[in-house]
C-alpha cells in the first residue's frame, strides 16, 4: 500500500471515528473519547498539511474520492481544534443532566463527522451527502431545547433554507458532472484551469453554487435563523459560528476556476454579500444582546468573505475564514465575562474624537495603505486596502477609549505594525491558495469602495449623531433589521407552517388577603 492510500485513508479514519464514537455515548456521555478523535484528528490533518505543502509526500495518487488539496487540510486541522476546544467547553456547560449530556454528544459527534467529511470529499455526491448530514444533525442540536419557541421556530427556518441550499448545490453539481463526465472535484478544477470561458450550462452551475454559499452563510434577507439560534446551547452556538457557517466561503474557494469564470455568480456575491457585509455591521451597533451582537457580526464577515471571493481574493478569503472561525470560538465561549466588560464600557466615560484627530487618523492610516500599496506595486484589487485604512483610522481616532488611553504615535505604530502582520499573512497563504483575476474588473472593485464608504459614514452618525431625529429614526429602522425577517418568517410559515410550543405562563405570586391591609 503506498503512502498516497495510507494518507487517504487516514483522512477518511477522522469523520468515521467521530461517527463510531457517536455510539459510545448510549448509556453515558464519553467526553474524554471525543476529545481524543479531535485531538487525533488534529495531528491527522496537521501531519497531512505540512507533508502535502512541503512536497515531502505526493498524495495525489491514493483514494481519488478523497483529497489532500491544502485548502481541504487547513480546513480540516481547523475544525478539529475547534472541535477539541467545544468539547472541553462543553463538557462543564452541559454537566447535571446525563441524559442531556448523552444526547447532545452524540448529535455533536454526528456533525462534527459530516463537516470533516465536506472537507475531505473529493466526490461531488459524497459532499452533497456530507452536507445535508451536517443540516439534519445540527437540527437535533438547534432544538436542544424544544420547549424555547424562539429556537424551534429559528430551527424551523433553518431546516426550510437549508433544503433550498441543497437543491441549489444538487443542481450545480449535476450540471457540473454531465459537462465535464466526472464527479470529481479536481478533475473539474483541472477542466475549468484550462477554460477561458465557460458555457451558458457552467454559467448556471457557478450561479447554482453561488446561491447555495449565499444561503449557508445566512445572507440577508435570508439570515433570522441565525440571529435567533443563540437559544440553543453556547457551544451549539460557538460551533455554528466558528466552523460551519464557514463552508459557503469554502465552497467558493474549491471551485475557485468555476467562480472567475462567470461574471453573473460574481456580482451575485458582490451586491448580496456586499449589502449584507455593510448592513449586518451597522445593525450589530444597535443591539445590546451579547450573542445578538455577535451573530449579527457573523453575517456581515461572511458576507466580505464571499465578496473577497468574488473579487478573486481567494487568499484573503482563507486567511478570514481561518481568523473569524477562532475569534467566534472565543467570543462565544468567552460570551459570560463579555457581559461584565460590556457594562463596564458603558459605564465608563469615552472621549469622543474632535475633528481634528478625525482628519489627522484619516491621513496617517491613508498614508501608511498608499506608501505600501507603491513600494510593493500591489495590484487591484484595491476595495480591501481602503477598508483596511477605514480599520486604521478608527483605531487611531478612538485611541482614547472607555477604558483606556493611548498617545498617536503608540497607536501609529500599532498601526504600521497590524498593516505589516497582516501582509505579511496575506503574502504567506499563497503557499496554500493563491489569488485570480475575475471578470468583474474595476466596477465590482469601485462597487465595494463605495459600500465601505458608505458604511463608515453610516457608523459615524449611528455612533456620535444619534441625537439627530433623522439619525433617531434610522436607529429603529437598523435595529430592526429593516424587518427583512419578519416578511421572510411570515412567508415560511404560510407555505410550510409549524407547531410552535406552548408558552406556559409563569405563577403568579398569590398573597393572602389579611396579609394585604395589616
Amino acid at each position: 500500500m503506498t503512502s498516497a492510500w495510507i494518507g487517504s485513508l487516514l483522512l477518511l479514519a477522522i469523520p468515521a471515528m467521530f461517527f463510531i464514537s457517536s455510539w459510545a455515548h448510549e448509556r453515558r456521555a464519553n467526553w474524554q473519547l471525543t476529545m481524543l478523535v479531535s485531538i487525533i484528528g488534529l495531528i491527522i490533518s496537521l501531519a497531512s498539511g505540512i507533508l502535502a505543502i512541503a512536497g515531502w509526500v505526493e498524495f495525489g495518487h491514493g483514494f481519488s474520492w478523497v483529497t489532500h488539496a491544502p485548502v481541504s487540510l487547513v480546513m480540516l486541522s481547523l475544525i478539529s481544534f475547534i472541535a477539541y476546544i467545544n468539547v472541553r467547553y462543553s463538557r462543564s456547560y452541559m454537566a447535571g443532566n446525563s441524559e442531556e449530556e448523552r444526547r447532545y454528544l452524540r448529535w455533536l459527534s454526528i456533525t462534527l463527522g459530516f463537516v470533516t467529511l465536506v472537507v475531505v470529499s473529493n466526490h461531488m455526491l459524497m459532499m452533497v451527502v456530507a452536507w445535508v448530514g451536517i443540516s439534519v444533525a445540527l437540527h437535533r442540536l438547534l432544538i436542544f431545547y424544544p420547549d424555547r419557541q424562539r429556537a424551534v421556530l429559528a430551527a424551523h427556518k433553518k431546516y426550510i433554507f437549508a433544503r433550498i441550499a441543497e437543491v441549489f448545490l444538487l443542481g450545480g453539481v449535476l450540471i457540473l458532472y454531465f459537462q465535464h463526465q466526472s464527479w470529481l472535484i479536481s478533475d473539474i478544477y483541472a477542466n475549468l484551469s484550462q477554460a477561458e470561458s465557460l458555457s451558458y450550462a457552467d454559467h448556471f452551475a457557478a450561479l447554482f453554487l453561488a446561491v447555495a454559499a449565499l444561503i449557508k452563510c445566512a445572507q440577508l434577507p435570508l439570515h433570522g435563523w441565525l440571529i435567533q439560534v443563540v437559544e440553543a446551547p453556547t457551544p451549539v452556538s460557538a460551533l455554528l459560528h466558528a466552523g460551519i457557517i464557514n463552508l459557503g466561503g469554502f465552497l467558493m474557494i474549491v471551485f475557485a476556476p468555476l467562480l472567475i469564470l462567470s461574471s453573473a455568480a460574481q456580482w451575485l456575491l458582490l451586491v448580496i454579500g456586499g449589502l449584507t457585509t455593510v448592513l449586518a455591521a451597522l445593525v450589530m451597533m444597535t443591539r445590546a444582546t451579547i450573542k445578538v451582537r455577535l451573530a449579527w457580526s457573523t453575517m456581515s464577515q461572511m458576507g466580505l468573505m464571499l465578496v473577497e471571493c468574488a473579487l478573486g481574493l481567494f487568499e484573503l478569503a482563507l486567511l478570514h475564514l481561518i481568523a473569524h472561525s477562532c475569534y467566534k470560538a472565543y467570543a462565544f465561549l468567552n460570551s459570560g465575562t463579555e457581559v461584565e466588560s460590556t457594562m463596564k464600557r458603558r459605564l465608563a466615560q469615552a472621549q469622543v474624537p474632535s475633528r481634528q484627530d478625525w482628519w489627522l487618523a484619516g491621513l496617517m492610516a491613508s498614508a501608511l495603505v498608499v506608501a505600501l500599496i507603491m513600494v510593493f506595486a500591489l495590484p487591484a484589487p484595491y476595495s480591501p486596502w481602503v477598508l483596511l485604512a477605514i480599520a486604521l483610522t478608527l483605531l487611531i481616532a478612538e485611541r482614547r477609549g472607555r477604558l483606556s488611553s493611548a498617545s498617536v504615535g503608540s497607536m501609529l505604530a500599532l498601526a504600521a505594525v497590524l498593516l505589516a502582520v497582516y501582509t505579511l499573512q496575506k503574502t504567506g497563504i499563497h503557499f496554500i491558495v493563491e489569488p485570480k483575476t475575475t471578470t468583474v474588473g474595476w466596477l465590482g472593485d469601485l462597487w465595494m469602495i463605495l459600500l465601505f464608504v458608505l458604511f463608515f459614514a453610516g457608523y459615524l452618525l449611528l455612533r456620535y449623531h444619534r441625537e439627530h431625529p433623522w439619525v433617531a429614526n434610522s436607529w429603529r429602522a437598523f435595529y430592526a433589521g429593516f424587518y427583512l425577517d419578519e416578511y421572510i418568517t411570515r412567508l415560511n410559515l404560510r407555505i410550510y407552517p409549524t407547531r410552535l410550543p406552548m408558552r406556559f405562563k409563569p405563577k403568579h405570586l398569590k398573597i393572602p388577603k389579611e396579609e394585604l391591609f395589616k
